[in-house]
């Protein structure tokens, strides 16, 4: 059975909202895209890495989807990151049946049962970026695994937020955390199927 593990960059705020370019999501007039590269540091990509070792596959919602496919093939085709992400096989959420995947090795994937299907499936985990919408809901249902929270010395008073109120009680344990000499506190949480909650 597949892992579902999370990495999210956020503010102080728990703003999740364009962290990589200033045209990244600009949805509601947010204007503060790219606020994530400030604290870039090589130790964010070994937390990365070893979320990702023994083989991974990405789970990602049609927004990110989408983004994701213009920031590194259309806008750096040749970066080696770009044919990384091409060659992992994506599973697409979306309510659109009739969505067309422009990216090869992707799969469509709708509603809540056909990822519980996958990740009963699966044998790679299945990583996620950003997809708050959808990381939303399946923390809700209890599908998340593991949940690697990026948290940047920043406070931006809007944006959309990771944890929004209605969320369902969670109780999480406490992994791991490493300090960037950026500032960033990684925390990586391990959920408690347990004590959680049924919808």
């Amino acid at each position: 059975m597949a892992r579902i593990v999370a990495i999210e960059h956020l503010t102080l705020d728990g703003v999740y909202q364009a962290p990589a370019r200033a045209d990244e999501d600009t949805r509601n007039g947010f204007a503060h895209g790219g606020w994530g590269n400030p604290g870039s540091d090589p130790k964010m990509q070994e937390v990365i890495g070893h979320a990702m070792a023994g083989g991974w596959s990405l789970l990602a919602g049609r927004t990110t989807y989408e983004d994701l496919h213009e920031g590194w093939v259309v806008r750096q085709p040749a970066n080696p990151m770009t044919k990384a992400l091409t060659d992992v096989r994506k599973f697409v959420v979306s309510h659109d049946q009739d969505y067309v995947l422009r990216w090869k090795n992707s799969t469509l994937l709708a509603g809540e049962a056909a990822i519980r299907q996958l990740k009963q499936a699966h044998e790679k985990s299945l990583v996620m970026f950003g997809s708050g919408k959808l990381l939303r809901a399946l923390m809700r249902h209890g599908l998340v695994d593991e949940l690697v929270l990026m948290v940047h010395p920043l406070v931006l008073g809007e944006g959309f937020r990771l944890f929004e109120a209605g969320q369902a009680p969670s109780t999480l344990k406490l992994l791991s955390q490493v300090a960037t000499e950026t500032g960033v506190a990684i925390l990586t949480y391990a959920f408690d199927k347990k004590a959680a909650r049924p919808e």
